[in-house]
């Protein structure tokens, strides 16, 4: 294929056929296939068994346990990757050197060394191929309402903010042998769950300038951590805290930005609709100007459907995806710095993350009781 062009419908590729594959990707692809923006031709996955009923389940035309024997013989314009993060480097940049985009599941990847990879993999040019990462919640109209109303400055400077993703995992869950392993699941809960309120946070308030953190094991018996803590100072001075665990029972996702002339806050669990967004005025703020900011138009829900379409509009009108390039690395800086800062007791400013530090290319950063251990291994089957 050519670079260069804008293909209507995007043919799309599916790489890993799990159950993010099966929930969330192709029913967002089959919607927008009947909207004639995409057309599932190809799926792919590593067992044969399970892409032969994936392809056979949702009528897909081709299926191969080869990645490049596919793109070869394919040579879609778009590939997702619902495929675990230790893999996505490798694969996001064959499937570039093919001249496909690629959209990729969150973690985006294990360092940000692999995803330094992954952007070199990309021509360039404003019209070329390049990755992108899931990070639904940043295209919900709720999300796409309230970043307006901050950017205009409608609700003034943003002063404090609280970030919490507090999800409950038992055992059972971490007896899957990938998961709870830096080289496989790529973090624990600040890493693997609560990247996607992060990320809101930080596409809502702006640059962030420096992070101290803490993190800890307290109950599942893992590599990584099961619960961590920070605080957060952004380039318009205001502070944030942000929690993750996978240790709380009432489970919820919530982000709340005190600002000079509005508290914003949104409350859900894994995605989230308007109702779901609660503006409440500082004293003083005309009753007029409070109905507006609570106008938030259509109802879009936060979903991969609706990062889908956004995806698909910006390929075709041949500009940079939010969620890619910088716009995607970010959020895995700020998850590297809050490691950083947990492992080693120290703040950790922006920009501070480069070749030549061990957390650059490793999330763990060799740390002693954090970085991966024979012992732990040797328990664990691969």
């Amino acid at each position: 294929m050519s670079a260069h062009r804008s293909p209507i419908p995007l043919r799309t590729a599916v790489v890993g056929t799990g159950g993010i594959a099966r929930s969330a990707h192709l029913p967002a692809l089959l919607t927008t296939a009947a909207r004639n923006e995409t057309e599932v031709v190809a799926a792919v996955d590593a067992d044969a068994d399970a892409v032969r009923a994936f392809a056979d389940d949702f009528a897909i035309p081709y299926r191969s346990t080869d990645l490049d024997v596919m793109l070869a013989d394919v040579r879609p314009d778009l590939v997702v990757l619902c495929t675990p993060p230790a893999v996505h480097r490798e694969q996001a940049v064959t499937a570039l050197r093919a001249g496909a985009w690629v959209w990729c599941e969150k973690p985006p990847c294990p360092s940000l060394a692999d995803y330094d990879a992954i952007e070199a993999a990309e021509k360039g040019g404003d019209t070329d191929p390049y990755a992108s990462i899931v990070f639904q919640h940043r295209f919900g109209s709720g999300a796409r309402h309230v970043r307006r109303l901050l950017r205009e400055g409608a609700f003034g400077r943003p002063l404090v903010a609280h970030c919490q993703t507090t999800w409950y995992r038992d055992a059972a869950y971490y007896a899957v042998p990938w998961r709870g392993r830096w080289a496989t699941e790529g973090g624990g809960p600040a890493m693997g769950h609560g990247i996607h309120q992060t990320d809101l946070l930080l596409d809502l308030m702006g640059p962030w300038t420096e992070v101290r953190a803490m993190a800890a094991r307290l109950v599942h018996d893992v590599e990584t951590e099961d619960v961590s803590t920070a605080q957060v100072r952004f380039a318009g001075g205001a502070l944030a805290t942000v929690v993750n665990s996978v240790l709380s029972p009432d489970e919820v996702s919530r982000i709340r930005i005190d600002c000079e002339r509005a508290t914003i806050e949104v409350t859900h669990l894994y995605g989230y609709r308007n109702a779901d967004w609660r503006i409440t005025p500082a004293p003083g703020v005309p009753e007029e100007t409070v109905a507006a900011w609570r106008d938030f138009g259509a109802d879009v829900p936060s979903s991969h459907l609706a990062q889908l379409r956004a995806l698909v509009a910006d390929i075709r009108a041949g500009r940079r995806h939010p969620t890619s390039g910088s716009g995607g690395r970010q959020t895995l800086e700020f998850v590297t710095a809050l490691y950083k800062s947990a492992f080693t007791d120290a703040t950790v400013r922006a920009g501070g993350i480069g070749p030549g530090d061990p957390y650059y290319t490793q999330l763990h950063g060799g740390a002693p009781g954090w970085a991966p251990t024979a012992s732990r291994e040797e328990k664990t089957p691969a």
